[in-house]
């Protein structure tokens, strides 16, 4: 069981990881007796009397990094069949068709083009270049009318897909979505991690606070992550935007520093190679593994890629706003996500993938409550989204506020030594720490 796949990542993907995704238990619900006496018929793009077409567009063939988002297609169409085998939707079946984005802004507007043409709706997208959303917002009904594709994502680190109006995510926006367009902007999300650490630091923590210059969005991102880590208490020794794809020696600097300054913190919001080269270096200049708390998001919830790396990376600290996979028995949408997925086959991005398709089913099965079994339109999924409220997947992710795009406090924290993730907090499984002050807004630049 892997929980990352290569070990060399573009990092913004993994920022993005380190925020609040959200999700709730996904039910169908009832029909009125007139409705479910209704005949099926088609109702829509991509909806006959029988199944329900929906697109999952993923970065996967590229020569970056191969395979990147193959675990987000995986996940969607595990949710098809765990849908299906529970009845389907509206007494139709779930069909996916995959939509290779190839980590190319051009493959993935045409993603969307074709899909507008093809599908109800777009379903766990996990794009990292998406550039315009127009192809989205102005995609049309079967009526003619421009109603707009549903959007609902998996990873998304496009401000422009975010915060488009088409689009809904269990991964709340790192940016307050009405401050977009503003400088600076307003960041929400959960210093939980960051408050717990500096709370059980003697004398407070402070240290080195590392981030990727990859990207815009990674660059963005990691700022916005590192001014909710100052916000916590926890003080800069050093800070640095690095490349994902540096090698260790441009960490040598980072660990003179921390060790000039006896720095009792670390916080890499890149990639896991870098974390690995981080650890690394600091074995080299001889800073024991227990003078710090070394601290990595969802990146460094890599079983091989943790293992390979031997014993450097023991005593890492991980942040997660997922449940750990070695928890299956302790919660049910955990447990499907790992069957219809396959446990060979599951990572973070797949929960995103897993979470956003279980909201799609909740929502659309709020529709069809409403509307009866052909009241499956993009209009009405559309209605239903922006209706939903909290949601996490049954407690499998930590949770957002879908409708106002807002997101959650919750997170947990785990400890890798010799192979092995443990719980370090909260300490019972299947739970998050949720305390409501741990949400909170820092105003930073709008560019990265």
């Amino acid at each position: 069981m892997t929980a990352g796949g290569t070990v060399k990542r573009f990092s913004v993907a993994f920022c993005a990881m380190a925020l609040a995704i959200s999700a709730g238990l996904a039910t169908v619900g009832s029909v009125s007796a007139s409705a479910q006496n209704e005949a099926n018929k088609a109702t829509e793009v991509g909806v006959s009397a029988t199944e329900i077409r929906i697109a999952v567009v993923a970065d996967v063939d590229n020569p970056f990094a191969p395979g990147l988002f193959q675990s987000a297609v995986d996940s969607v169409n595990g949710v098809a069949k765990y849908i299906n085998a529970n009845g389907g939707i509206a007494g139709r079946k779930i069909v996916v068709d995959v939509y290779d984005s190839k980590l190319n802004a051009n493959e993935t507007r045409n993603a969307f083009i074709e899909a507008c043409e093809k599908d109800f709706a777009l379903v766990g997208t996990t794009a990292l270049f998406v550039t315009q959303v127009d192809d989205m917002v102005n995609c049309k009904d079967s009526k003619g009318q421009a109603t707009g594709i549903p959007d609902i994502g998996g990873l998304i680190t496009s401000l422009t897909e975010a915060c488009s109006p088409k689009t809904f995510s269990p991964n709340a926006p790192q940016v307050q979505c009405d401050t977009v367009g503003q400088d600076p902007v307003t960041f929400q999300g959960t210093m939980g991690p960051f408050k717990y650490i500096q709370d059980h630091s003697k004398g407070g923590a402070h240290g080195a606070l590392l981030i990727s210059n990859d990207t815009p969005d990674a660059r963005r991102s990691g700022q916005a992550n590192m001014l909710m880590v100052k916000k916590s208490g926890v003080k800069p020794d050093v800070e640095l935007a690095l490349s994902s794809l540096s090698t260790q020696s441009a960490f040598t600097p980072v660990v003179q520093d921390m060790k000039a300054k006896n720095s009792n913190f670390s916080y890499l919001a890149m990639s896991l190679n870098s974390a690995i080269e981080l650890r690394q270096e600091a074995a080299l200049q001889s800073i024991p593994t227990e003078s710090a708390t070394w601290l990595c998001p969802s990146t460094c919830y890599d079983h091989k890629g943790m293992a390979n790396a031997g014993s450097v990376m023991n005593g890492e600290t991980i942040f997660l706003t997922f449940l750990p996979f070695e928890e299956v028995k302790s919660n049910t949408m955990l447990a499907n996500f790992v069957k219809y997925t396959g446990k060979d086959k599951i990572d973070g991005f797949g929960v995103s993938g897993w979470a956003a398709a279980i909201l799609f089913q909740q929502a659309l099965g709020d529709a069809v409550k409403d509307k009866g079994v052909n009241g499956v339109t993009r209009a009405n999924l559309f209605s239903a989204l922006k209706a939903t409220g909290q949601f996490n997947a049954g407690g499998l992710v930590s949770g957002a506020d879908i409708g106002t795009k807002s997101g959650s406090p919750c997170y947990l924290l785990l400890k890798y030594n010799n192979g092995k993730f443990t719980r370090v907090h909260p300490t019972k499984q299947g739970t998050f720490d949720c305390t409501k002050s741990n949400y909170t807004t820092v105003k930073g630049a709008a560019a990265g």
